[in-house]
C-alpha cells in the first residue's frame, strides 16, 4: 500500500516580482491565447489554467508555457520508458502544445524562439511516433525554398482524400492537428504544412511569405500528385491562412474543395485596429522596416479575384471576431463563382471559432468528408 500527493503545477514556479510591463505583456499574450485556444490546439486544461495563472503572478508568459512543457516532456519519457505508450504518447503532445505556446509569445525570429520551436517539433515528433494513425514527415524541394509538414493517414486501404492545412501569422500546423484526427476518422488525410513564413518554413529554413505564394503551394501539390495515393485533394486555411487557401484555391483547379476559417480577403484589415501587429507581419515576410511590412502585406489581397474562386466552398467565422471583421471575410462567399458553397457564422463564436473546438470540427470534416470522399476506402 502506499500513498502519493501530485503537487498542484504552480506549485513548481514563484511568483516574479512586480513589473508592469511584463504583466501587460502577459495580459497581451493572455487575450491573444485565451483558454479556449489553448484547449482547442492540444494543451491539456490543467496546463492551460497554470499558464494563464502564471502570466497573471507576473511570470514571463513564454518562461512559464516552456517550465509546463518540460514537465509534461519528463513524464513523458518516464511513461515511455516504463513501456506505457499509450501515456507517453498523450505527454508528449501536451509538451508540444505547452512549447508552442511558448515560442507563440515570442514575435522576433531569435535563438531563443528557434530553441523552443525545435523543443516543440521533437515533442510532437516523439508523440506522432507513438501514434496508432500514419503520421509521417515529408518534406518538399523546390529552387529556393524547402517546405515541411506531417503527413496524417488514417488507418485504411485504398485510396482516400488529402487535406492540405495552413496555418496563420503565428499558429502554425502542429496547433491543427486535433482537426486531422477528426478527419482521419473519417477516412481523410491531412498534410499540417507550414507554408512560406510560418513555422519551420521560416524559423529553419528561412524561407518568407512573398507574392509566390501560390506558385509554391502548387509546386507542392505536383510533387504530392507525383506519385499520389490521393484521390482527391482539398485545402484547408485557418485565419490568415484562410486568405493563403483562397489564392491557392483561386490560382490552382486542382482544388476539388476549399475551407476558410477566420480568414479575410486582405490580411492587412488587421492593421486598422491592432497597429502594433505589425511586429508579426514583418516576421512573416522577413522585412525589418514595420512601414515596408505594413504597406507590402496591403498589396496581399483577394478582392475583385473572389469569383474566380470556382470550387466547392465552405467558410467559418464568428460573428463578433475583430481579428477579420465578418463584413470583410463573407466577400469570399458572397462573391465565389463556387456552385456549391457553405457560409457558416457563430453568433457568439471569436476568431476561428476556438471556443466551439467540437463543433468547429466536425463541421469540417463532415463537410470535406461530404465532398471528397470516395466508397474506395475499406476498414482494416
Amino acid at each position: 500500500m502506499s500513498i502519493k500527493f501530485v503537487e498542484p503545477l504552480l506549485g513548481s514556479t514563484s511568483s516574479a516580482d512586480a513589473d508592469d510591463l511584463l504583466q501587460k505583456e502577459n495580459d497581451s499574450h493572455a487575450r491573444a491565447m485565451p483558454m479556449q485556444r489553448l484547449l482547442g490546439g492540444g494543451m491539456d486544461y490543467a496546463d492551460a489554467v497554470a499558464l494563464h495563472d502564471l502570466g497573471a503572478r507576473n511570470v514571463k508568459w513564454a518562461d512559464a508555457a516552456s517550465h509546463l512543457g518540460e514537465l509534461n516532456l519528463a513524464k513523458a519519457m518516464l511513461a515511455e520508458a516504463e513501456g506505457r505508450w499509450e501515456t507517453a504518447k498523450s505527454f508528449y503532445y501536451y509538451a508540444s502544445a505547452c512549447f508552442r505556446f511558448s515560442h507563440s509569445a515570442i514575435f522576433s525570429d531569435s535563438d531563443e524562439k528557434k530553441k523552443i520551436y525545435t523543443k516543440m517539433e521533437c515533442a510532437f515528433a516523439a508523440g506522432a511516433h507513438l501514434d496508432r494513425l500514419c503520421i509521417k514527415k515529408v518534406y518538399y524541394e523546390q529552387k529556393g525554398s524547402r517546405l515541411c509538414g506531417w503527413l496524417v493517414q488514417p488507418s485504411s486501404i485504398g485510396s482516400f482524400p488529402l487535406v492540405i492545412c495552413l496555418g496563420g501569422f503565428d499558429g502554425w500546423r502542429e496547433e491543427y492537428f486535433t482537426g486531422a484526427q477528426y478527419l482521419a476518422d473519417r477516412n481523410i488525410a491531412t498534410l499540417l504544412l507550414d507554408g512560406p513564413g510560418q513555422g519551420e518554413a521560416r524559423l529553419l529554413n528561412n524561407v518568407y511569405l512573398d507574392k509566390n505564394f501560390t506558385s509554391i503551394i502548387s509546386a507542392v501539390l505536383d510533387q504530392i500528385l507525383e506519385n499520389s495515393i490521393f484521390s482527391s485533394i482539398g485545402i484547408w486555411g485557418n485565419s490568415m491562412g484562410g486568405f493563403l487557401a483562397t489564392a491557392c484555391a483561386i490560382s490552382d483547379s486542382r482544388f476539388s474543395a476549399c475551407c476558410v476559417n477566420g480568414g479575410t480577403t486582405h490580411p492587412a484589415e488587421i492593421l486598422d485596429r491592432y497597429p502594433r501587429f505589425v511586429s508579426k507581419i514583418q516576421a512573416i515576410l522577413g522585412i525589418a522596416d514595420p512601414f515596408i511590412a505594413a504597406q507590402t502585406m496591403r498589396e496581399f489581397t483577394v478582392l475583385g479575384l473572389e469569383s474566380e474562386l470556382k470550387c466547392d466552398l465552405l467558410q467559418l467565422h464568428g460573428e463578433p471576431d475583430k481579428i477579420f471583421l465578418l463584413e470583410n471575410a463573407r466577400r469570399i462567399y458572397d462573391n465565389a463563382g463556387s456552385i456549391d458553397k457553405l457560409l457558416v457564422i457563430w453568433r457568439d463564436g471569436d476568431h476561428c471559432i476556438y471556443n466551439h473546438t467540437h463543433e468547429k470540427y466536425t463541421v469540417i470534416s463532415d463537410w470535406f468528408s461530404s465532398k471528397l470522399l470516395v466508397n474506395t476506402v475499406s476498414k482494416v
